[in-house]
C-alpha cells in the first residue's frame, strides 16, 4: 500500500534488449521515420495542390496520410531519444499522452478504412448517386467526425486509466499503451470499468471491420457482372484491401501478444510485434496508393519531370522550344533533336 499513488515516472524495460544494438537501431529507425515523413507529406501535398484530386477518394487518402503522421509523431521522436539515452524514463503524463496519440491513430486508421470502403461501395454500386452522396464537403465532415469520435473514445479510456492506482513503475514495452499501464494496477477490482469501456471500444471497431466486409461483399458481387467495374475494382479497391489486411493482421498480433504472449514470447519478438503498426503501414500505404492510382502516378511523374528540368535549365529551354514548334504544326529538325540529346548528356 505504500506505493499507491506515488508513481510519477515509468521505466520502459523493453529497451533492455536494445542496448547492445542501439546505434544500429537508431540509424534504421531514423531512416524509417524520414521515409514515413517523406512519402506521406509528398502524397498530402500532391492532393492538396492539385484541384483535379479534390475528390472523395483522394481526400480520404490525404486524411489517411495525415493520421499516419500524427500517430508516428507520438512514437518516433521519443523512441529515437530513448535509444540514445542510458536511462529509459518517461513521465506519468507523457506516458498517458503517448498512449492517447498512438492508439487513437491506430483506431482512427480503421475508421478511415471504413469510410474508404463506403466510398468505393457508392462509386461502384451506386455510380449515378456518387457525386451527390460523396460530395467534397460531406466527405470532409465524415472524416472529421470519425476521427474526433475515435479521439474521444481513446480519451475516455486514458482518463479512466489515469484514475487507477498503480503499484509498479515498470512497463515491459518500448512505448506506453493503455493496457500496459492498467496491468500495473494495485487491485484488479479497480480496473473493472476500464475493462468494460475497453471492450465496448473493441466492439465498436469490430463493427467497423464488419461494415468493411459487408461493403466489399456487395462490391465484389457487382464487379463480377461488369468488366468496367472489375477494372475499377482492381485499380482503386485492391490497395484498400491490402491496407486493411495488413492493418488487421498486425493489430491481431499486437492484441494476442498483449493478452497471451507477455510471459511466453521473448522480449525482442514482443518489441517487434508492438511497433509493427508504426512501421509497416505508414511506409507501405502511401507507396502502394502512389504506384496504383493512375492520377497520383501522373502527378508524381510530372513533379519528377519538373524537378529534373528545374535542375537542368538548358534542357528545359531546348525541350520547351521543340515542344512549341511541334504544337504549332511545324516539323522538328534533326538539329533540334541533336541539341536536345547533347543537353541530356550534360
Amino acid at each position: 500500500m505504500n506505493n499507491v499513488s506515488v508513481i510519477t515516472m515509468f521505466f520502459l524495460s523493453g529497451f533492455n534488449e536494445t542496448i547492445s544494438h542501439r546505434f544500429v537501431l537508431f540509424f534504421l529507425s531514423l531512416l524509417c521515420y524520414c521515409i514515413i515523413c517523406l512519402v506521406n507529406v509528398s502524397l498530402i501535398v500532391i492532393i492538396i495542390l492539385d484541384t483535379n484530386l479534390h475528390e472523395s477518394m483522394y481526400i480520404l487518402l490525404c486524411v489517411f496520410c495525415m493520421n499516419a503522421l500524427y500517430g508516428t509523431a507520438g512514437f518516433y521522436p521519443r523512441f529515437l531519444w530513448d535509444l540514445l539515452s542510458d536511462v529509459h524514463l518517461i513521465s506519468y503524463y507523457s506516458c498517458l499522452i503517448q498512449a492517447q496519440v498512438v492508439y487513437s491513430s491506430a483506431c482512427g486508421e480503421l475508421s478511415i478504412l471504413a469510410l474508404m470502403a463506403y466510398d468505393r461501395y457508392v462509386a461502384i454500386c451506386q455510380p449515378l448517386k456518387y457525386h451527390s452522396i460523396m460530395s467534397k464537403q460531406r466527405v470532409i465532415r465524415f472524416a472529421c467526425f470519425s476521427w474526433s469520435t475515435t479521439f474521444c473514445i481513446m480519451a475516455v479510456n486514458v482518463f479512466l486509466t489515469s484514475n487507477v492506482k498503480l503499484c509498479s513503475p515498470y512497463i515491459s514495452r518500448l512505448f506506453c499503451g493503455n493496457s500496459s499501464i492498467v496491468q500495473l494496477a494495485c487491485f484488479p477490482a479497480q480496473t473493472t470499468i476500464n475493462a468494460i469501456v475497453a471492450n465496448i471500444a473493441i466492439i465498436i471497431y469490430a463493427l467497423h471491420g464488419g461494415f468493411i466486409v459487408w461493403s466489399y461483399m456487395y462490391i465484389i458481387q457487382k464487379c463480377v457482372k461488369s468488366i468496367e467495374n472489375r477494372a475499377k475494382f482492381m485499380q482503386t479497391c485492391v490497395p484498400h484491401l491490402v491496407s486493411l489486411h495488413t492493418f488487421v493482421v498486425i493489430m491481431l498480433f499486437d492484441f494476442m501478444s498483449n493478452r497471451f504472449g507477455s510471459k511466453v514470447l521473448p522480449q525482442v519478438l514482443r518489441n517487434f510485434i508492438a511497433i509493427e503498426f508504426l512501421v509497416i503501414p505508414p511506409v507501405m500505404n502511401p507507396l502502394m496508393y502512389g504506384f496504383k492510382l493512375t492520377k497520383i502516378q501522373k502527378k508524381m511523374g510530372s513533379l519528377r519531370a519538373f524537378v529534373f528540368y528545374f535542375e537542368n535549365p538548358k534542357r528545359k529551354l531546348i525541350t520547351a522550344t521543340v515542344t512549341s514548334r511541334t504544337s504549332e504544326g511545324g516539323r522538328t529538325s534533326l538539329t533540334d533533336l541533336h541539341r536536345l540529346r547533347t543537353a541530356q548528356r550534360q
